[in-house]
C-alpha cells in the first residue's frame, strides 16, 4: 500500500510498504480522512520529532475511519465501526516517530481499547468533521486549562486550525468577548464564522489600540495596559508573547498553545509587576468525548475549519497548500482516494 513517510530532513515520500498486520491486542483501521497538522510540517523540516530519525517513519495523526480487522484479544470493538483515533491513546504515538502513520489506507492501532485510542462516532457525522476531533481536542484542552469564564475578555493570537478551535470552544462556553487576531483575512473570516465577536488584522491594524477600544485601557506603574484578561498564543510567531506581556493588565492569564522551537525573551520585571499567570497546554488527555459530542451536534460547521480536500494520491499538493498560511486552514487528505 501507499504511505507517507519521512526519510530525513525535508525528505518526505509516498512509499510502497506492506499492509499492517494486527497482533492479538491490535486493530486495523481503514483510514478515510487525515488532516495535515503543523506538527507534520515540523517533523518534515526536522527529519524526525525532535531530531532526525534513524529510520523512516509514518506521519499523520488526525484521522477518522472504519475498523477493518480486530485482534483476538480486543474487547468491545468490532469490524465496521465508524471511529476516530486518539493517536496518543493506549500508549500509542501514531504519526510521531513510530512506524505507523495515518496518511495511508490502513493503520494499525496497538493495544487498542474502547475509549482509549478508539472512539466511536455517530453515523451522521461525516468523515471530514470526524477527522477534526484531534485538533479540536488540542483547542478544547487549552480552553479547559485557561479557566475561561463568561466575563473574560479574550484575545486569540493566530487562528489557524487550533486557534479557530479555541474561538469555537470559548463561544460554546459562553465567553462574551472573543477577539481573533491574525494576518490572514481568510482565517479571520473563518473566526467570524465560528463566533468571534471581533477580528483584528495584525498586518494592517494596531492590535493594542483596537484591543484598548474593545476592552478598555488602564495604567499600571506607568505601563499602559488594555483590559484583555485572557490571552491565547496559538500563532507560533516569536513576537507575540512579548507583546502580550506588554499589553496585559494586572492578573492577566496567558495560555501558550503554539510550539516555539527557539527561546523567547520576556520582560519578566513587567510580568512580575503585573502578577501574570502563564499556562502551557499540550494535547488532550480527556477531551475526545466532549469534542465528539460537539461535532455531532446539528449545524456543526466543519467547513469553517477545512479549506482544502485533497486525495492521498496528490499528497505533494496537499503539503504545498498546508505550508501556505494565506491560502489554507485545515487541509484534509482523503486516504481512500
Amino acid at each position: 500500500m501507499r504511505a507517507v513517510r519521512i526519510h530525513g530532513v525535508n525528505d518526505v515520500r509516498v512509499d510502497d510498504i506492506e499492509e499492517p498486520q494486527p497482533g492479538p491486542r491490535d486493530v486495523i483501521v481503514r483510514v478515510r480522512r487525515c488532516g495535515l497538522c503543523g506538527s507534520d510540517l515540523g517533523y518534515i523540516k526536522v527529519g524526525g520529532v525532535a531530531a532526525p530519525a534513524e529510520a523512516p517513519f509514518g506521519i499523520g495523526h488526525e484521522l477518522s475511519g472504519v475498523i477493518e480487522v480486530v485482534g483476538t484479544d480486543v474487547v468491545g470493538i468490532a469490524p465496521g465501526q465508524r471511529v476516530v483515533v486518539n493517536p496518543m491513546g493506549d500508549g500509542n504515538g501514531i504519526g510521531a516517530g513510530l512506524p505507523e502513520g495515518a496518511f495511508a489506507p490502513l493503520l494499525r492501532v496497538s493495544n487498542a481499547t474502547l475509549g482509549g485510542a478508539i472512539h466511536p462516532i455517530p453515523d451522521h457525522v461525516d468523515w471530514d468533521a470526524a477527522a477534526l476531533a484531534e485538533p479540536l481536542g488540542v483547542a478544547l484542552h487549552a480552553v479547559h486549562r485557561s479557566g475561561a469564564a463568561a466575563q473574560d475578555k479574550v484575545a486569540v493570537f493566530g487562528v489557524g486550525p487550533i486557534g479557530l478551535g479555541i474561538v469555537f470552544f470559548l463561544k460554546r462556553a459562553g465567553v462574551s468577548s472573543v477577539v481573533a487576531i491574525d494576518r490572514s483575512p481568510q482565517r479571520l473570516h473563518r473566526a467570524r464564522r465560528l463566533g468571534a465577536d471581533h477580528v483584528i488584522d495584525a498586518g494592517s491594524e494596531d492590535v493594542a489600540a483596537v484591543l484598548g477600544d474593545l476592552h478598555g485601557r488602564a495604567d499600571l506603574f506607568g505601563w499602559p495596559t488594555v483590559g484583555t484578561s485572557l490571552w491565547f498564543e496559538s500563532s507560533g510567531a516569536p513576537s507575540v508573547l512579548p507583546s502580550i506581556v506588554g499589553m496585559a493588565p494586572f492578573h492577566a492569564r496567558a495560555v501558550m498553545v503554539a510550539v516555539h522551537h527557539q527561546p523567547i525573551a520576556i520582560d519578566w520585571k513587567m510580568a512580575l509587576g503585573k502578577e501574570m499567570s502563564f499556562i502551557t497546554s499540550m494535547a488532550y488527555p480527556d477531551e475526545f468525548p466532549e469534542v465528539i459530542a460537539a461535532i455531532s451536534e446539528p449545524g456543526f460547521d466543519a467547513d469553517a475549519f477545512i479549506s482544502h480536500r485533497i486525495p492521498l494520491s496528490r499528497f505533494d499538493e496537499a503539503l504545498a497548500v498546508a505550508r501556505d498560511a494565506e491560502r489554507s486552514a485545515k487541509v484534509m487528505v482523503a486516504c481512500d482516494a
